[in-house]
């Protein structure tokens, strides 16, 4: 559910018909006064990640398989990360972060490389340039989704700098997503991960 543009009832009314059958639900874009609405509906059910903007109703036990690794190059990215990651333990994947790894001081990505390598899949999130994403596509054989973020000064454009600089990447294997687009990466990532485990077992 994208709740940012929804009304008061109009998000009780969509959480309540999902509480109904049963289901869980996850929203995206939730202000904190929507997610305190919900919680005075809805009680200790919903959960809050303030950080990323994300809301869940959990009521079925998620099973949680595989990994996907998130990166963010700076820690101005950790938000629209944080919605990556929601979205991905979401829909039952295991989630690893390593936050804060950017080109400005590579000796980090280096640190956590090997590590990262583990992962079915990996999520890039970096703003200003954007050049994280085809950095560690080129050192890595597994799918990277590329995820461009807001951040930067004024000449990144709100993003559209790394929106263009992963697009134009030369590094194989990575996909890109829309500026600021955790939930699309998260799921995406999530459906290559389970591939993976599938084809595992």
């Amino acid at each position: 559910v994208f709740c940012e543009c929804k009304n008061d009832e109009q998000l009780i009314k969509i959480f309540q018909s999902f509480k109904d059958i049963g289901s869980n639900v996850i929203g995206t874009r939730c202000s904190k006064n929507q997610y305190e609405i919900l919680k005075n509906k809805f009680g200790e059910i919903i959960k809050y990640n303030e950080q990323g903007r994300v809301v869940t109703l959990i009521q079925k036990e998620i099973e949680r398989i595989g990994e996907i690794a998130i990166c963010t190059g700076g820690t101005g990215d950790i938000p629209v990360a944080e919605e990556a990651a929601e979205t991905a333990e979401f829909y039952g994947s295991n989630v690893k972060k390593y936050y804060d790894i950017g080109i400005a001081g590579i000796h980090r990505l280096f640190d956590k490389i090997d590590e990262i390598k583990k992962a079915n899949a990996i999520i890039v999130a970096a703003g200003m340039e954007g050049a994280l994403g085809g950095i560690i596509a080129g050192l890595v054989d597994i799918p990277v989704i590329a995820l461009p973020t807001s951040v930067g000064y004024g000449s990144s454009f709100k993003g559209l700098s790394a929106l263009l600089t992963m697009l134009n990447s030369c590094a194989e294997g990575m996909s890109i997503v829309n500026i600021d687009n955790g939930y699309n990466a998260g799921y995406s990532a999530c459906q290559i991960n389970r591939l993976i485990e599938r084809k595992n077992k």
